[in-house]
């Protein structure tokens, strides 16, 4: 990204209503336009003077010759960076979102879709919310369920409540009574254990504990390699009825790439590997490497509790988003989904 160039106090103002215009409108915003509508202290020909400044910066662009100007990427990169990315969310929108989330907190499973529902209605936009996810995967419990002669079904719960089921097929038949001991055994020996405390235990004796063992090991493992939990996306028609994308091949492409989970978990990856919780991050235009993103920006945070579950939520939309509406909201769920998580796992440790 180029390096943004420092304005003045009216030029710093100016900007941020001619993006709040165009973000509303979708039309070129023109110098007489914002003195009639703002009431502004400043003749036409001085607003001009300033928009030409700033188009020579590269922070606006005029499509037509006689037309107004619109922001151009780097003209909502110094918005978001210098002018709302600190900006909180109204105390009543505040309020609100609280209080829907109170009344749904003892219901883990409603979160998710709850907070995928609020972010795209109070920015107008697609959202996104992953489930929390263990960063490193440890065991909590394991059930052993003789179904049908030599198969068995195996359901392993992980640490933060994350379930792993799959039928297993056995050399020969086994009692449930058996069955049950052995699960008994290895739930004694891998309670709260990562992977690679399981995998230091001495050797099993008896061969069924081990070959479960093994298979323990298999789903903990494949568990720490994927990126998030479920992912839970709503509000897309928010973005298919904005003027730029009716009928576009844009909108088709970026709907893709949020529409399959390969892609999406890449994009997530890519923007937040390391980020810490509750900081946001503003891809604008897809920032040179996400052809898809080309007339998109998203606005994402990591949410949960560092070192045991975090997961991801965010709102996607065209670069005329709301920014100003859209990163408060990001960050204010963000921060009560990370209350929410820690309450749960210290919860789950008060039990054990």
């Amino acid at each position: 990204m180029q390096m943004l160039a420092d304005l003045t106090e009216r030029q710093r103002f100016l900007l941020n209503l001619i993006v709040r215009e165009y973000t509303e409108t979708a039309q070129p915003v023109g110098s007489r336009n914002l003195v009639e509508k703002y009431h502004l202290d400043l003749s036409p020909a001085t607003i001009r003077n300033e928009m030409a400044v700033l188009t020579d910066f590269g922070y606006l662009r005029q499509p037509h010759t006689s037309a107004g100007r619109i922001p151009t990427e780097e003209g909502y990169r110094y918005f978001v960076t210098h002018i709302v990315y600190q900006a909180d969310l109204p105390e009543a929108a505040r309020h609100t979102i609280s209080h829907q989330f109170y009344q749904a907190r003892q219901d883990v499973e409603q979160w998710m879709p709850l907070a995928a529902s609020i972010l795209a209605r109070h920015s107008r936009a697609a959202s996104l919310v992953t489930a929390p996810h263990a960063e490193r995967a440890r065991h909590k419990h394991l059930e052993l369920i003789s179904t049908q002669g030599r198969q068995v079904l195996m359901v392993l719960v992980l640490t933060g409540g994350e379930v792993r089921q799959q039928l297993l097929t056995l050399a020969e038949p086994v009692t449930q009574k058996r069955l049950s001991e052995a699960a008994a055994a290895l739930n004694l020996a891998c309670n709260g254990k990562t992977t690679e405390e399981i995998a230091a235990l001495p050797p099993r004796a008896d061969a069924l504990e081990k070959d479960i063992l093994t298979l323990i090991l298999a789903d903990m493992n494949r568990d720490e390699q994927r990126l998030s939990g479920e992912i839970y996306l709503d509000g897309l028609t928010n973005v298919l009825s904005e003027p730029e994308f009716l009928g576009s091949d844009d909108a088709r492409r970026a709907i893709r790439l949020f529409e399959e989970r390969s892609l999406l978990q890449n994009l997530l990856m890519r923007v937040m590997p390391d980020s810490s919780v509750g900081g946001v991050q503003v891809v604008i235009g897809g920032e040179g490497k996400w052809e898809e993103l080309k007339q998109c920006s998203v606005v994402l945070a990591r949410y949960g509790m560092p070192g045991q579950a975090t997961g991801m939520l965010g709102v996607f939309g065209p670069t005329r988003m709301a920014y100003s509406r859209t990163i408060p909201t990001v960050r204010f769920m963000a921060d009560l989904l990370s209350g929410l998580v820690s309450e749960t796992i210290a919860g789950e440790e008060n039990e054990q």
